[in-house]
Formats: structure tokens, C-alpha cells, sequence
């Protein structure tokens, strides 16, 4: 058997992340593809990520050179598996103390679409589209991710194919719904041994019975949002909404809360809010059944919209004899984590170009994606190896008030984002902005002879 030719090293840490995917490319070119395309996806650019844009060359003079041909073979031609490298990523992260998942942690659930002209690429089709708000014509991906109140990362992305791309529409064997390739998203996480306190979703699955009924059969913990007038049958006299079931928990002040609790949420930028949360009874929902509705707000009073919850969850009351019972604070805690979700879509998005590909076969864009997640990884790597972990019995005392919860609740543009894990002020430590610099100097200080080499 013969040697393998050395491949030409990616500039400073990232040749030690590319090293340990070597295995799955069996030829040098796709070795080298590897590290070029991950390198221009973290390096800084003033424009989209397209080929171009990853090989530096102009948007349309520079289509035919060398640099980006290669990269268009690698992602749209080239024999290698995306399956198998995604598996690879994950299985490194469950390997790294630093990333590995827990069973205090979240499976985030969640959908995301992007604009794309045309209907010549797969899957592309007028519809809803989440980043827009509205529908028009685009691509959908839903996704898991893993979080906990220190790290996330994404697990899978899959494409969603609108009923009418497929000859069969909805009766099309090959047809499935949003929240049935959520269930498959779980399933292949719990395959691939990723530990997790509950599956976490917006009202977008809270609401569809096949998703929360398939989850209930399989025995796994979820917590997952309601629309606040969500109907249910009940009896005249009886709640039939989440909001009906809220006003019912007898509050008459802070002193006089009726079945209303203080939960104290702390995030990750320092700050406090005090919120309050109960057990709501609506319909065969409640704090001794099978699911229970949990109902947090900043003010029981008035239930305000943009700081009200309404929570469905089959995790048991303390008090019950039941399997990993959950308090009203912990219940919260695992809902605050889904914002992690809206935090790496910003950041593959702006900083990775999750949705600036130009290709149009299923294949590439699939593979597209795995690349942008290999590359999110290697940015918490190169982040966490400079950070100390929290102490455990810190982190321990935390999780036993509940307390912590996720997310940036002020503005959520680049610039209330603090680098490098330095903290002069309110915002959340960027694994993104570390990694993205690193490697802009060190391409800058030392790559150039390299470049000319893997040329």
C-alpha cells in the first residue's frame, strides 16, 4: 500500500481540527478541499460566501480559476459521505469535556428558511420562511442542536421538501411534515448517544399532537411552547385556554400569590429577572397527569405576550413517584435554553454563509451544510480552550435554584456580542468572533508561502 501524500496544513489550529476528519478522505485533493473550504468559511470576507467568496477570487471574472473549480468539485462531485462526517463532528464533541452533552442539557428543536430564486434547486419552493417572516420563495432546514447553560453546538440539519416539489404532494410516500423529521432528528440524536434533560420546541411543534404524541410513545422528556390560545375541549365552566387556565391560579399580588412561585432567572450576562410560574389544570393537562401545563410570566396580573410561557411538559412534579420529576424552576431553566437556537442561526448565517451556497443538488447542499457545522465546532474548540470550565459545585448550585436561563434578552445585532471571552459588559461570550480572528491572523502573519504551496 502506498504512503499517503501530505497534505498541505491549514493555517494554525485549524490543521489540528482538520487532522482528525483525514480519515474519511481518501485522496489528497479531498483532504485539501476539506481544509480550504473550512478555511474560507471562518475567515472574515466583506461579502457572501459563495464559491467565490471562499476562495477569494471575484464574484464573476473569477468563477473559472483554479482555486474555485477545485472547491466546486469537492462539494458537488467529489466521493466523500457527509453522514459519516457529521458523525465524526459530534462524536468529537461528545469526547471533549468541554462540549460534551449531559443529561442537564437540551435537545433544541427548531426550523429555519432562507430566500433562494428559482425552483431549479432541491427544495426550493414558495413557503413559510421563519428568517423572513412571511412566505416566499426559499429553502427550509430543520434542526437539533444541543445546549446547556454554557456551550451549544448543532447536532443534525436536514432539508424539508414542500408537498408541492414531489409528484404525490402530501400523499407522496417520500412527503414528510416538519415535526415528523423532528422525530427523526431525536431519534438520531439519542442514537448517537447524546445525553439531554428534554427535547425543547417553540409552539410551532408544542402545538402539533403528532409531534407531542410520538414523543410521549418513545418515553422522551420534552418542554415545549403553547400558543397562549390554544383551544381544548372542556367543559363549559372550565378553562379551555392556556390563557383562560393562567388566570385561574388565584394571584393577588406578590404577597398573596395564589399557586404562583418565584423563579429567579439569571443570565448568562450577569443580570437577574425575577419571574413567577404555576401549574396550570386545563383539560387532561395538569400537575398530577401524564402532562403537565406550566404557565411563567413576568407579571401574573396582565400575562404580558412577549414575557409570558406557556409550557407543555410530560417531566413530573417533585412530588411524584415518577422517573426525573422537574420543578417549576427547572422546567423554565430547560425552556430558556431554546434561545441558544435563534443565537447560532445568527451566527452560521452571518458569520459561516449557512444559506450563501450556489449549488442546486440535494447532495451539495447537504454537504454544505455539514461544512458549516464542522466549521461552528472547531470556532467552540478554539473558544473553550481558553476558557476555565465552571466549577462544578458553581455550576451544581446553580442548576439546583433553577436559575439559569439562556439567552440575550436586550438587543441581538453583532455589536452587543462581546469577543474573546472578555466580559467588560452585559453580553454573551462569541466562540465565532475568537475562532474568526484567530484565524484571519494567522493567515495574515504566516499563510501566504502556504497558500502558494496548496495552490
Amino acid at each position: 500500500m502506498s504512503t499517503r501524500r501530505p497534505c498541505p496544513p491549514a493555517p494554525g489550529p485549524l490543521e489540528d481540527y482538520a487532522q482528525r476528519f483525514d480519515a474519511l478522505f481518501s485522496s489528497l485533493a479531498r483532504r485539501r478541499g476539506f481544509r480550504e473550504y473550512l478555511q474560507g468559511l471562518l475567515l472574515p470576507r466583506d461579502r457572501n460566501k459563495t464559491l467565490t467568496g471562499l476562495a477569494g477570487a471575484e464574484p464573476i471574472t473569477g468563477a473559472q480559476r483554479r482555486e474555485v473549480q477545485r472547491l466546486q468539485f469537492f462539494l458537488s462531485e467529489s466521493t466523500w459521505d457527509h453522514q459519516q462526517l457529521n458523525q465524526r463532528r459530534v462524536g468529537l464533541l461528545c469526547q471533549d469535556p468541554a462540549t460534551a452533552p449531559n443529561n442537564e442539557g437540551a435537545l433544541v428543536i427548531d426550523d429555519t428558511g432562507d430566500r433562494k430564486d428559482g425552483t431549479a434547486t432541491a427544495h426550493v419552493a414558495r413557503q413559510y420562511l421563519g428568517s423572513v417572516g412571511k412566505v416566499d420563495n426559499g429553502i427550509v432546514a430543520v434542526t437539533s442542536l444541543w445546549a446547556d447553560a454554557r456551550c451549544y453546538w448543532p447536532v443534525h440539519a436536514v432539508p424539508y421538501t414542500p408537498a408541492s416539489r414531489l409528484a404525490g404532494g402530501e400523499r407522496d410516500p417520500g412527503f414528510r411534515t416538519k415535526p415528523q423529521l423532528a422525530i427523526e432528528l431525536v431519534q438520531a440524536a439519542r442514537a448517537a448517544g447524546i445525553g439531554f434533560r428534554a427535547v425543547v420546541a417553540d409552539c410551532a411543534y408544542g402545538d402539533n399532537p403528532g409531534f407531542t404524541d410520538a414523543l410521549v410513545a418513545a418515553e422522551v422528556p420534552f418542554v415545549l411552547a403553547l400558543k397562549p390560545r390554544k383551544g381544548t375541549w372542556a367543559p363549559a365552566e372550565a378553562a379551555h385556554t392556556p390563557t383562560e387556565a393562567a388566570s385561574e391560579l388565584g394571584w393577588r399580588g406578590s404577597t398573596r400569590p395564589g399557586q404562583w412561585r418565584r423563579v429567579t432567572r439569571r443570565f448568562r450576562d450577569g443580570h437577574t429577572q425575577t419571574w413567577w410560574a404555576a401549574d396550570a389544570k386545563l383539560g387532561g393537562w395538569g400537575p398530577e397527569r401524564r402532562l403537565r401545563l406550566v404557565v411563567a410570566t413576568t407579571d401574573p396580573a396582565s400575562l404580558p405576550g412577549h414575557s409570558t410561557l406557556y409550557l407543555l411538559t410530560n417531566l413530573p412534579r417533585p412530588t411524584s413517584r415518577r422517573a426525573q420529576p422537574a420543578n417549576l424552576a427547572d422546567i423554565v431553566r430547560l425552556y430558556g435554553l431554546r434561545n441558544w437556537v435563534e443565537q447560532g442561526y445568527k451566527q452560521v448565517k452571518g458569520e459561516l454563509g449557512w444559506a450563501d451556497f450556489q449549488v442546486r443538488s440535494d447532495r451539495a447542499i447537504r454537504r454544505h451544510w455539514a461544512l458549516v457545522c464542522c466549521a461552528f465546532s472547531f470556532c467552540w474548540q478554539a473558544f473553550l480552550a481558553e476558557q476555565p470550565a465552571a466549577p462544578q459545585s458553581q455550576a451544581a448550585a446553580t442548576a439546583a435554584r433553577g436559575a439559569q436561563a439562556t439567552g440575550h434578552p436586550g438587543g441581538t445585532g453583532r455589536a452587543a456580542v462581546v469577543a474573546s471571552g472578555a466580559a467588560p459588559g452585559p453580553g454573551l461570550a462569541d466562540p465565532m468572533e475568537h475562532a474568526v480572528t484567530l484565524l484571519a491572523v494567522m493567515v495574515t502573519s504566516s499563510a501566504a508561502p502556504a497558500a502558494a504551496t496548496a495552490a
